[in-house]
């Protein structure tokens, strides 16, 4: 089983250690369909940009929980709605 490895801006994933963001975003095409079914997986492996091999201050490991669809609007994104994958990002497996 592998893990998801997901690269985000420094914001996020400062958002993401505080715990303040609970999931991470993908837009709903056929790249990620495509990536997402290739679960499940054993970890979602947060990296702030990418980093060099072995820099533990810009990782973050969560134990693969799922995704689900959500339709959000964010200026990521261009500010208009969009689907998107909603990955859960969680320590707890109960989530």
């Amino acid at each position: 089983m592998s893990d998801l490895r997901l690269a985000v801006k420094q914001i996020y994933f400062d958002q993401i250690k505080s715990g303040e963001k609970t999931e991470e975003y993908r837009l709903d095409n056929e790249y990620w369909q495509k990536r997402l079914s290739k679960g499940p997986f054993r970890n979602v492996i947060i990296t702030a940009g990418y980093p060099k091999k072995g820099d533990t201050e810009r990782t973050l490991v969560f134990p693969y929980v799922g995704w689900t669809r959500k339709c959000i609007t964010h200026d990521h994104f261009g500010g208009v709605l969009v689907s998107v994958f909603a990955i859960i990002l969680t320590k707890n497996p109960e989530f």
